[in-house]
């Protein structure tokens, strides 16, 4: 049976004022349309953002970070020599990372690269739907980035990966749905905008990242960023005209929450 937890939990609570006092270093290995959207939401949250793509520092940057994230979104050779080398060399530091197969099944770079780095020990693996479904190896297939699918419909899949992984894998949705294989918990709310811009899908797998250097499990930090990533979008919806206000009332609501 699954359970809820959404802002304000106290855990997350907690997990979040960590996040803003230890303010860790996350190393993002992240797409080019992205890389900015990705920066502000962790600087809006209270993590340190940094951006190392070369495969001669990827490694080395990534034994000295707080946690690492991986995202295929425009995948390059060069940026796959990259990914494996900060994966190789976190997984010697103890670096915790997340791995976000964005739009994996069409394509057989992205494909195969999320493959192999999955069974390369993630601590999380987030994504929507169908890209669940597609690294799971289950039927399925997105639009590009976007999902055919809801993450209900992912849920078995993504039992099936964290328990072949080791992973903790989240299913972003208009409910996300976070699984260790085991147990499952629904993080509601949100807003639909949060669908209307570039990246906010991304930024949570970097967001998921941080928490994971304050968090006492895998499991507890994807919950966190899932549901400060709604508890922000819902705020910053109320007051919006449209995508672009609202992308800049994210981070401002992203940097507000919980605060007096």
């Amino acid at each position: 049976m699954a359970t809820t937890r959404a802002w304000p939990d106290p855990a997350v609570a907690a997990d979040l004022r960590a996040l803003r006092e230890r303010a860790p270093l996350t190393h993002c290995l992240t797409n080019v349309v992205v890389t900015n959207v990705t920066a502000n939401v962790l600087l809006a949250a209270g993590a340190a953002p940094a951006m190392v793509p070369a495969v001669e520092e990827a490694g080395p940057f990534a034994q000295a970070a707080d946690a690492l994230l991986v995202n295929v979104g425009t995948v390059t050779a060069a940026d796959a020599a990259a990914m494996r080398a900060a994966v190789a060399a976190a997984g010697e530091a103890g670096t915790p990372w997340v791995l976000d197969p964005v739009a994996v099944g069409a394509l057989p770079l992205r494909t195969g690269l999320a493959r192999e780095l999955a069974a390369r020990r993630p601590a999380v693996v987030r994504g929507n739907g169908s890209e669940i479904l597609a690294l799971a190896g289950a039927a399925g297939g997105g639009r590009g980035v976007d999902s055919t699918v809801g993450s209900e419909a992912a849920l078995d899949a993504a039992r099936g990966l964290a328990a072949e992984t080791g992973a903790v894998v989240a299913v972003s949705g208009a409910v996300d749905r976070i699984t260790d294989g085991e147990r499952v918990v629904e993080v509601p709310g949100g807003h639909v905008l949060l669908t209307r811009v570039t990246g906010a899908g991304c930024a949570l797998g970097a967001l998921m990242a941080a928490f994971l250097a304050v968090s006492a499990t895998p499991l507890d930090a994807a919950v966190a960023a899932s549901a400060v990533m709604k508890a922000a979008g819902e705020r910053a919806a109320a007051g919006a005209r449209g995508p672009g206000s609202f992308a800049v009332a994210l981070l401002d609501e992203l940097a507000l929450l919980g605060r007096p």
